[in-house]
Parts: structure tokens; sequence; C-alpha cells
């Protein structure tokens, strides 16, 4: 049978789960396993895999060890193959091929603000993915919530930036790669951008989005978004209504395996309480904001900003009778994923059916440009 690297196994089972969107605790028990068993030497790991030590090693328990097993074995472990077999359907041809033209993902996210995982992590899935860029993206500091970035932090993230992408220079890649600086900065009550002017104007792409107030009265909406959009550092309206699904209208992503296991010390976390803690946003679903679209639209057309395809189960944000109106207003668009997690990052396919469904053509979403392209669409906002 053909070698498999076990560590990878667990890695590509936890990029699936997060593409289903499944339970925090099912993806870390893998990644924290893999995490675990990434420093620990090959032959350690088969000596205990046949003595059937492996659950010894912190972080790795009875279903991450069958899977170790299995994969030493030459076998796809079984757990991996269940998600395989359960990842969905595959796309359309018009899809498919719009999804094959983006070139990045503009909205993402890591464990610096609500992300779940680190930097590094989600540059290897995006360069998995085929990407040839990924804008980092973590909230600004205003979000509390989700452990926004003060101007501080923001400054030592972009080093972290450029010292990844010194690492990557020298690493053959099938395609050249770049994680690019960004932020997703809060629209603030009075239109206002939450950061400092300097640090806005260093970085590659400006997300914006509102968090609060969503519940304002159109006019206040309206005067809110066409301010931002107003302001030469912005670049991207983030969803821009708001608005989370219920449940029964997200878009199915695929089942994983029960894990006993891992519910069980999620619920002893917890104090004894179950649940699917990190599943699928959205419950009861909220309402859009309300806000003069025509207005907005216009605004950023005029502007040449771009109104983002939010691509997440939960938001698939603007609804279809926006997206179409923010067309007919000229508006270039982004299909991003905002994603929190590395298998989160393949959720593109969601915003993709959303465009070729509203006839957006493809060169008005700035994601299909080359990299060049996109920067100089950004800097042009900047007046540079």
């Amino acid at each position: 049978m053909a070698n498999r690297d076990p560590v990878a196994d667990l890695r590509r089972i936890a990029f699936l789960l997060e593409r289903a969107h499944e339970a925090t605790y099912r993806v870390r028990a893998f990644r924290g396993a893999a995490t675990s068993l990434a420093s620990v030497p090959t032959e350690e790991i088969a000596a205990r895999a046949a003595a059937g030590t492996l659950t010894q090693i912190a972080g790795v328990g009875a279903v991450t060890a069958r899977c170790v097993v299995e994969s030493l074995a030459g076998e796809e472990p079984v757990y991996l193959r269940r998600l395989v077999d359960t990842a969905g359907t595959d796309l359309d041809e018009a899809t498919a091929a719009l999804r094959a033209a983006l070139k990045g993902d503009c909205h993402s996210h890591s464990d610096w603000s609500d992300g779940g995982s680190p930097i590094e992590e989600m540059v290897a899935a995006a360069i998995e993915l085929g990407h040839e860029y990924l804008v980092l993206t973590d909230h600004s500091p205003r979000l509390t919530v989700a452990r926004g970035l003060d101007a501080d932090r923001l400054r030592k993230q972009l080093d972290v930036v450029a010292a990844i992408n010194d690492g990557l220079a020298g690493v053959p890649l099938e395609r050249p790669f770049r994680l690019l600086t960004g932020i997703e900065v809060d629209i603030l009550a009075d239109g206002g951008l939450d950061q400092e002017d300097e640090l806005l104007a260093r970085l590659d792409v400006v997300v914006g989005s509102v968090h609060s107030g969503l519940k304002d009265d159109a006019a206040v909406m309206t005067r809110r978004m066409v301010k931002a959009l107003e302001n030469p550092h912005l670049d991207i309206l983030g969803h821009c209504t708001g608005r989370l699904l219920p449940r029964s209208e997200q878009p199915a992503t695929s089942a994983a395996p029960p894990d006993p296991e891992a519910a069980a010390k999620e619920k002893e976390k917890r104090g004894g309480r179950g649940g699917e803690r990190g599943r699928r946003g959205g419950g009861n679903g909220r309402a859009e904001s309300t806000f003069d679209a025509d207005a907005v639209f216009a605004t950023a057309a005029g502007h040449d900003k771009a109104i983002e395809i939010n691509s997440r189960p939960e938001r698939l944000d603007p609804p279809k009778r926006l997206l179409r109106k923010a067309l007919e207003a000229g508006c270039r668009f982004t299909i991003d994923t905002d994603a929190h997690a590395p298998g989160q990052l393949d959720w593109q396919r969601f915003g993709c059916e959303r465009a070729i469904a509203c006839a957006v053509p493809p060169e008005r979403i700035v994601n299909t440009w080359s990299l060049d392209d996109l920067l100089a669409w950004t800097r042009g906002h900047e007046g540079g």
C-alpha cells in the first residue's frame, strides 16, 4: 500500500470539518492531535501505534489515534473517507469556471482576533486551494468581543505578515503566493472607520463592515454607509445587510461522523452541558439592516469601491435582489469567504453560485484580477 502521512491526514480531516461548518470541538480534536504529532519523530509514532500507546501523547484521543493507525497502514482513515464521501455535490460548469477564475480571497480571519487558527495555517490552506493571494482582515479594536486589533497589535501583525512572505520567498510553489495586509474595520455610528488613518493607509486592502446599530433606521444607516464608502481608505463594503440566515435556509455542507469522545470532553468542559458550540451560526437568523440601496450602491460605483458577496453559509450577503441592484448600479464585487478557519476558505463556491445566478460578469469581480491589478485598484482609492 502507498505510504501516507498521518499528520497530513489529521489536518485534512480538520479542514473538511471546518468546511462542513462542524462543531469547534471536533475540529480542535484533529488539529490538536496533528500539532502534537508534528513534533514527534516518525519512528516514535509508528512504535506507539504498534504498542497501542498513541493516546499517551497529549492531544491524541482514541478517535485520532485510530486514524493514525489506519494511515500508517497505508489506508485512508475511515473518518476521512466518510467526510470525503459526504463533501457535497459537484459544481455546475458555470460556477466551477468562476471559482477557478478567482485568484484569491479578500476577507479572512486568524486567531489574532476571532478566528480559530494561526495565520500560518490559513496561509497553508490558501496555497493548497490554489490561491495566489489571501488578505488577512482581522477585526478592528471596537469589536472587543472578537478581540479586535488596536493600533499596536496591528503594527505587530504587519511585521508577522512581512516575515511570512519573506519565508515563502524561498519555498518552491506551483504558483506565486502573497499574504496581503488588511483589516475588517468597523464602520462606526458616524460613518468613520475604527482605526488610525496612518495604519489604514499602509494596508493592502481594507474591508469595512457594520457590526453595531444594525437596527438603525434606513436614513441613519444610509448616511453611515455612504460616508464610509466616501472614505479613501475603504476598498470593500463587507456583508452589507448584516443578515444571518436561519439554519433552515443555509446551504448544505456535509455531515461528520460522530465522535463521542470529543463530545464528552466538550460536555465536561462546559460543566455537563452538551451542545454544538462553533457549529453553524445563525440559529433563528437575524433580519437585514435597512438602507437606501440605490444611494449606497451609487456611492460605491462612483468611488470605484466593491460590494462583497459574502460566502459564509449563514450570511450569503447581499440577498440576490440587492446583488442585482448593485450590478445595475455599476458596482464592482469581491467573492469572499469571511473565513475564520482554514477549511472555510473553500466556501467561495457559495458566493460563486450567487454571482452566476445574478449574472455578475467575472471582470466585475476584483478577485478574479491579478495581484498587481488588485493592488493598483486599492492604491487608486488612496490617490496613489
